[in-house]
């Protein structure tokens, strides 16, 4: 079992992910064998936020040239986060029909996110 700062290795910081950072999409580096759950629960346990929704991408190395030397670069994970910008109250039907609600505490940014990991 993988650790949350294995899971998650670094935030990538490019102009289309900054803009999306503002309606709540973070996008990070993610090591390749993570699956979704995973990254779900790294996230919210790194930054206290609620997590609705993660998307991922699988990205092949590109290939680059040095004189002769062909090579690759590696191949790498992409993983856009989307969080819960306005947590609400839940309320549920308890036990002899009593009504009880619970107030979520999240935050709604990630502030970290122009820093890094």
């Amino acid at each position: 079992m993988k650790t949350a700062e294995q899971i998650i290795l670094r935030p990538v910081i490019t102009e289309a992910s900054t803009e999306d950072a503002m309606l709540g999409r973070y996008t990070f580096e993610v090591a390749v064998d993570a699956t979704k759950p995973e990254i779900r629960q790294a996230c919210e346990k790194l930054f206290q936020v609620k997590v609705l929704k993660v998307n991922t991408q699988n990205l092949e190395g590109k290939l680059k040239r040095v004189g002769q030397h062909l090579g690759r670069r590696k191949s790498w994970k992409k993983a856009i986060v989307t969080i819960d910008l306005d947590p609400k109250a839940t309320s549920y039907l308890a036990k002899g029909g009593e009504k009880k609600t619970i107030n979520r505490k999240y935050k709604t940014e990630i502030e970290e996110f122009g820093l890094s990991l």
